[in-house]
């Protein structure tokens, strides 16, 4: 029986350009956006917006067409409404579409704008005209299809814990980003002093919004190297290692690359990872003590945690 608060599409295609996308649409009470986004990320969402309109939290996410059917659609908005319901509150009302790239593109427009992070960011929407004085450090992006903006609590915390290592440890040489979607904590790093970054990630997607990213805010390849990959490839362009990293993804992926940080890092090497719910803390902070890794620090958002590590 079909959920009242599940809509399909009326008339889906069959035959689709690889250009079209899901927008899946999840409309519930302001306080469930963590759970949200941590959903819609763990289901492969490349991408998720948010806004709050009186008193009522919409939040939208994005799969590439040709890595979904419609049945997993409905399995996804089944399991929203159990994470849902699951803290105590009613079923969210979810709905999908199909969307062009360019729609995604537009979309952004309708839900984001500058935002300050830490002491010196901030993070500029592309389309926005660059302002005449500004005594932050201008992040400009423009997301496209792939990964989000910085408004995300992992994203702000990272950046935050960017802005304190560095300022730590004046002109680092430089950094890894791992998972690096649009390139905002690599292009972050290179603007706090960090001299060189070597930025991958696994989806393609990714990849050219990094590059994307990198021209547009006027960083050369000798400053922001991308590749597609993850630590495998960062290992073998690296000549020297690097003295910090960055990894804001799943913490179940975190769990299968921490024996693999020592190999990317000099021996005072550090890192910030994030991407971590508070009650997965406790097993990532286990993981790294096995591996010869100690916790510096830690700052909490929401329901989210970020890690600033030390090799011991």
């Amino acid at each position: 029986m079909a959920d009242p608060g599940i809509h399909t599409p009326s008339d889906t295609p069959t035959a689709l350009p690889p250009s079209q996308w899901w927008e899946i649409k999840v409309v519930g009470v302001p306080l469930l956006d963590d759970l949200l986004f941590w959903r819609l990320q763990e289901e492969g969402c490349q991408g998720t917006a948010s806004q709050i309109v009186n008193q009522e939290l919409t939040v939208c996410g994005y799969l590439s067409l040709d890595r979904v059917q419609s049945i997993d659609l409905q399995k996804l908005a089944e399991r929203l409404h159990q994470d849902v319901q699951s803290v105590g509150y009613p079923a969210p009302d979810i709905s999908w579409q199909l969307i062009t790239e360019e729609d995604w593109a537009h979309n952004w427009r309708d839900y984001w704008h500058p935002q300050e992070v830490g002491n010196r960011l901030l993070i500029y929407p592309a389309w926005l005209e660059v302002p005449e004085q500004c005594e932050r450090l201008l992040i400009r992006l423009n997301p496209g299809v792939a990964f989000g903006t910085g408004a995300h609590a992992t994203t702000q915390l990272c950046l935050r814990a960017l802005e304190q290592r560095i300022s730590e440890q004046p002109n680092p040489l430089s950094i890894a980003d791992i998972g690096c979607g649009t390139g905002i904590l690599s292009i972050a790093a290179l603007l706090l002093g960090v001299q060189k970054a070597y930025a991958v990630d696994l989806d393609p997607l990714a990849i050219g919004a990094t590059q994307a990213s990198r021209e547009l805010n006027g960083l050369t390849s000798d400053q922001l190297w991308v590749k597609e990959g993850s630590l495998d490839q960062v290992i073998q362009q690296l000549q020297h290692p690097v003295q910090g990293f960055c990894c804001n993804i799943l913490a179940h992926i975190i769990l299968d690359l921490i024996p693999h940080f020592a190999d990317i890092t000099d021996q005072n090497g550090w890192g910030i990872l994030s991407g971590i719910l508070d009650t997965q803390e406790p097993m990532i902070i286990e993981a790294l003590n096995a591996h010869g890794w100690q916790v510096r620090d830690t700052h909490h958002e929401q329901d989210w945690c970020s890690l600033i590590i030390e090799r011991r």
